[in-house]
């Protein structure tokens, strides 16, 4: 599913813990971290496609999470040739983003990288807000770099600034030890969520593709 422009429709997730730190996954069998992101679907408005990946992804429900804010607008990026089925070049170009900013509701262990049988994610993390771009695939970076800064608005930082106590990599197959996850004033799920930009509507085909356009990137 194709806009006019060959940009496939999509959601980013950023998710923050109490400290303001950054939900960051390690894709499987890859040496790049990311955060989680997904196709909309016909049919879907980008905060439902969000749900969705949320828990196919991470797996996380809605009542584990508050939307805090979102992009106002799409954030495009072009995917190169090379990552692309040959049956589709010339028509796709890549994806374009509506990105959330969710406050984690839940503890760490209701994290779930296995719930389907096709895992994004082999391992996962807390990071400080301005992840590392580097270890972002290039194509991506300067679409994170302008998700991120548009969405700090929304943050208010510790009077002593950035929380910079360093967590361990939680791995896909490794148990997920118990954490106190406390909750900041006015962060607890079902809390009034901030002002956020208007929805976007339900997406709708402009176009047939048959096959995922992207299926390691996306």
């Amino acid at each position: 599913m194709l806009d006019r422009e060959g940009f496939r429709p999509n959601v980013g997730i950023i998710l923050l813990n109490a400290q303001n730190e950054v939900w960051w996954g390690k894709r499987v069998r890859e040496h790049s971290w990311q955060f989680p992101q997904g196709g909309i679907k016909y049919g879907e408005t980008p905060e439902q496609a969000m749900y969705r990946e949320l828990e196919e992804e991470i797996g996380l429900r809605a009542e584990h999470v508050k939307i805090v804010g979102r992009t106002r607008d799409w954030l495009r990026y072009e995917v190169p040739d090379h990552f692309i089925k040959r049956e589709i070049r010339g028509h796709y170009r890549g994806q374009k983003q509506i990105w959330f900013l969710l406050r984690m509701c839940a503890r760490d262990n209701d994290v779930n990288l296995r719930l389907t049988d096709h895992p994004e994610f082999d391992a996962w993390r807390w990071h400080e807000y301005w992840v590392p771009l580097d270890v972002v695939i290039e194509f991506k970076r300067d679409v994170y770099q302008r998700a991120l800064q548009e969405l700090s608005r929304f943050l208010t930082w510790p009077a002593n600034g950035h929380d910079r106590r360093h967590h361990g990599s939680r791995y896909l197959r490794q148990p997920h030890p118990p954490k106190p996850n406390p909750e900041p004033p006015g962060s607890a799920c079902g809390a009034a969520d901030a002002p956020a930009a208007p929805a976007v509507a339900a997406v709708a085909a402009v176009a047939d593709v048959a096959a995922e356009p992207l299926k390691k990137s996306g």
